[in-house]
């Protein structure tokens, strides 16, 4: 809006939301409270006739309005609304994907239970299923077995009868990325590569991640860089396209392209020094990325570390266990030269402030007990204790990690959360066990958010938080402003 209104125009927002900065009154030139369905829309454009629509800012909601409004003979500036639909239509995407030679997971859709099992089976299992057309990745889960997938499917039939459910094949262990890229219609720059922390399957609003990759080859890297230009030239970008893809070993798939802004955005722009918003809105209105005084693709030294702040505290008695489905409520941002320290500093604002010393409960789930030995052997390096309960206490004794064995909740007195309660314990590690996790592992969670005390559960936040206590260890955290890490940026030129 503001780039737009700089550039001459009166700008219009539409928003029903008061809690944002978009609807406070000196922002735009005009304000409409009001909701963002066809009809309403349409209304306001019968009153305004304005030269038209911008619909990428908005998340998926407006997005969702582009052909219907096009379909009103509405001009939508940017992408196109048939290019809009084409990267939403699941068939459509997958035969673009097929003629460009970009892999994605196997996937398929059904409307109802015995669709869903056939699907299943030939994709195979764990498979990702969530409705279309949802917000937040509200209704995703992951699901190991039949059984499971006849009771998801009997309960998403009835919430959602109008749309068919997704079903994607779950690649499991894989590292999740995202891609902001930027178009003006001719020439394209990838704004960042972000590679998420936690593993695929916890949705990207809930990942912290990290600018640029810290642990992907230079041969994925220049991979996930074609695939992304294939599809912005493909799908005819004017504006921001956000790309999410999983990578496993050296195979790069793509889960998912959204021809729009991304909550990444302002974190990307902090980050490479660009203002990717105000860019793409001058694109739409036909100018150059040189005009918009982009002179090419951001290179840099600096580590940027995006963590997500997380509502427990204010929300007594819920599990803080991650997922398919969103729960952040807001993000923070660590920068450095060192990933380490980059990682700590994001902990810090986002006031889980990693220990320097103390002792750390680890109980893991058997698929992490092998990954987990590494971990607890560097902790130990670093000078914590070790506190396990039998089953992963066992593993650590056995791998010659020294360790003390304490109690479930249901073995007797004192217990995990007794030692938590009595802040024996300043740091946990704790994975899941399986789909529905067990009492005492719900009531470890919550004790510790209560106290105050960082909670880990999984294997890649483990490992970046040791890093991030390596460095506050060092004792060498500085601090400098980001215009100073932005004096250091060089530009490649563009594609």
């Amino acid at each position: 809006v503001q780039a737009l209104r700089e550039a001459g125009y009166e700008v219009i927002m539409v928003n029903s939301n008061p809690e944002t900065v978009s609807t406070d009154y000196d922002i735009s030139d005009r304000l409409y409270f009001e909701p963002l369905t066809r009809e309403d829309v349409l209304n306001i454009i019968d009153v305004e006739e304005p030269l038209g629509v911008i619909v990428q800012f908005g998340g998926q909601t407006p997005l969702n309005l582009a052909v219907p409004l096009e379909t009103a003979r509405v001009k939508i500036l940017g992408t196109s609304p048939d290019s809009i639909d084409l990267a939403e239509d699941r068939k459509r995407f997958g035969a673009l994907l097929s003629e460009l030679g970009i892999p994605c997971p196997p996937n398929g859709t059904a409307r109802s239970v015995e669709e869903a099992v056939g699907v299943a089976n030939t994709v195979g299992y764990p498979v990702l299923v969530r409705p279309s057309y949802v917000l937040g990745g509200r209704a995703m889960e992951i699901v190991y077995n039949e059984v499971s997938l006849r009771n998801y499917m009997a309960r998403a039939i009835i919430a959602s009868p109008e749309h068919p459910i997704l079903i994607d094949r779950f690649l499991e262990d894989a590292i999740e990325v995202d891609v902001d890229a930027l178009s003006d219609g001719k020439k394209s720059i990838i704004g960042a590569i972000m590679q998420h922390i936690e593993q695929a399957g916890i949705h990207s609003g809930d990942s912290a991640c990290c600018i640029p990759p810290y642990s992907l080859s230079d041969s994925v890297i220049e991979t996930i860089r074609n695939y992304t230009f294939k599809m912005t030239k493909a799908l005819n970008v004017i504006g921001l396209m956000n790309v999410q893809y999983a990578v496993k070993g050296n195979d790069v798939y793509v889960l998912e392209v959204n021809p729009r802004a991304s909550r990444t955005v302002p974190f990307v722009s902090k980050s490479v020094g660009i203002s990717l918003a105000k860019a793409a809105a001058l694109c739409m209105t036909g100018k150059s990325l040189e005009d918009c005084g982009i002179k090419g693709e951001p290179k840099f030294k600096h580590i940027s570390v995006k963590e997500v702040v997380l509502p427990f505290v204010k929300f007594p008695g819920t599990d803080i266990l991650l997922g398919p489905e969103m729960k952040s409520t807001g993000e923070v941002m660590g920068i450095d030269s060192d990933f380490g320290r980059a990682f700590a500093k994001s902990q810090a604002a986002a006031n889980q402030t990693l220990p320097q010393s103390g002792s750390v409960f680890i109980s893991v789930n058997d698929r992490d007990k092998e990954a987990i030995i590494e971990i607890a052997m560097e902790l130990n390096k670093l000078g914590f204790q070790i506190m396990a309960t039998k089953g992963t206490a066992e593993c650590l004794i056995k791998a010659q990690v020294p360790c003390k064995t304490i109690m479930k909740v249901n073995e007797g007195r004192p217990n995990v959360v007794d030692h938590v309660l009595n802040k024996d314990i300043q740091l946990i590690i704790n994975t899941p066990l399986g789909a529905s996790s067990k009492y005492d592992e719900k009531s470890i969670r919550r004790n510790a958010i209560g106290h105050s005390i960082p909670v880990i559960t999984t294997i890649a936040a483990a490992k970046a938080a040791i890093r991030g206590i390596e460095a506050i260890q060092k004792g060498d955290m500085d601090v400098q402003s980001i215009q100073e890490y932005h004096q250091n940026i060089e530009y490649t030129p563009f594609k």
